[in-house]
């Protein structure tokens, strides 16, 4: 079992400095093979390529579509469409609450993190100037509205952290949601309400907005779709996601096509956002995959019977257990899908039996399991929170803090709150 815990110790902390994943996860399953007595070419191209390839084979298709599908949704305009407006209804007095919205919206319609990212920043730095709120509340203003509850909570959200569950546990996108609510309620609340605090706070330090140095990154909104036509893609992914029960990769289909039959008169631009789709897709569903063939070796090792038998012998309920071991594996790998996928390969078939025999619903421990991906995960060298960083021109001295906050701590707490309602038998 230390041989796991040293190969867990080499993935986060060679992840942390910021070295990919693709390639230290093999390092880190490298570590654990040898300490745990397996041949270590076999353990390689046998059991760790065995788990890559499973996961790339099963998810693939909903990575390449989802990327394709939110490229084209920013290369249309629809995107920015959707925010411009929202922000316009919301109104520059609640700019906080405009960013937030606008990029909950987009990312549980479907559109990824990264392109939600680049399509409201630009109108939070118009809101925040307009409302004279200092920049560095941006980053996490935007993290509190793409990177936390539509990413896991909300019931019937598309993004992958809320679909890798269902094939462990054999369950749909709308798993548990009363405790999907209830998740959401506490991280959109209780993160707002903790950036209003710092908005007063730091008005009244004397601290308002400063005009960042990138001057390019500015609000124009040119000839952007119709607010209500840039809904439909949104919408009909959702519809025949969680309405007519269709599958994620048709549902996904459904959202592209539709996007292309309202911009038509944009066709010579369609191959370029998909080629650029195809392509990002790639490196997501690789980074994730090497982090579930790490899982992979870990589960065959002798030490893991030992390791489970810890985890799963944390006092109380199982969802606790499972919240703890994804939530520290999500922390190690800078990565929501990839830590989640690494618990439930390696320990997903036996919170089922206890599901099972229990009494506690599958749907519980597919929530809980959506819900803690979103916790740990946001540490200072996750992906995401370092593209936010680096578009936003602020550094982790001026923002992660509020990151923490409202994409660490709050999500965190909304875990066990779910957890004691899922005790009493609301899930």
């Amino acid at each position: 079992m230390l041989g796991i815990i040293l190969g867990l110790i080499v993935l986060m902390a060679l992840a942390y400095l910021g070295w990919s994943i693709i390639w230290v996860a093999p390092i880190a399953a490298g570590v654990v093979a040898l300490t745990g007595g397996l041949d270590l070419l076999g353990a390689y191209k046998d059991t760790y390529m065995g788990g890559f390839v499973d996961f790339a084979k099963a998810w693939f298709p909903v990575f390449m579509l989802g990327a394709i599908f939110g490229k084209l949704m920013e290369n249309t305009g629809m995107a920015k469409s959707v925010a411009v407006a929202l922000t316009k209804i919301i109104g520059t007095k609640r700019a906080i609450l405009g960013v937030l919205v606008s990029a909950a919206v987009l990312t549980y319609g479907g559109v990824s993190l990264f392109v939600v990212v680049f399509a409201v920043y630009p109108l939070a730095l118009t809101l925040f100037r307009e409302a004279n709120i200092s920049r560095r509340l941006i980053p996490a203003t935007v993290a509190l509205g793409a990177f936390t509850f539509t990413m896991t909570a909300v019931p019937g959200t598309p993004q992958i952290q809320n679909l890798i569950p269902m094939d462990y546990f054999k369950t749909d996108p709308m798993a548990a949601p009363i405790m999907g609510i209830i998740g959401t309620i506490v991280m959109a609340g209780g993160g707002y309400f903790y950036l209003r605090w710092r908005e007063k706070k730091l008005t009244n330090n004397g601290e308002t907005y400063t005009e960042p140095k990138d001057k390019n990154m500015t609000d124009e909104e040119g000839n952007t779709p119709n607010f209500f036509l840039s809904l439909l893609p949104l919408i009909s992914v959702l519809v025949t996601l969680n309405v007519f029960k269709w599958d994620i990769v048709l549902a996904l289909l459904t959202g592209i096509v539709l996007i292309m039959l309202l911009n038509l008169h944009k066709f010579k631009s369609f191959v370029k956002a998909i080629n650029g789709g195809a392509v990002g897709s790639v490196t997501a569903i690789i980074n994730t995959s090497a982090a579930v063939g790490f899982g992979t070796v870990v589960k065959v090792v002798p030490g893991f019977d030992k390791l489970t038998e810890m985890l799963m012998g944390i006092k109380g309920n199982p969802l606790i257990s499972e919240a703890v071991a994804v939530n520290i594996l999500a922390g190690a790998t800078g990565s929501a899908s990839g830590g989640m996928g690494i618990a439930l390969e390696a320990l997903g078939s036996k919170y089922y039996d206890i599901a099972m025999n229990s009494g506690i619903s599958p749907e519980a421990f597919h929530r809980i399991a959506s819900l803690s991906s979103g916790g740990l995960d946001a540490l200072p060298h996750n992906g995401a929170v370092l593209t936010l960083l680096t578009i936003t021109g602020l550094s982790h001295k001026d923002s992660y803090k509020d990151i923490f906050v409202v994409a660490v701590l709050i999500p965190v707490i909304s875990v066990a709150v779910a957890i004691v309602f899922a005790s009493i038998g609301i899930f």
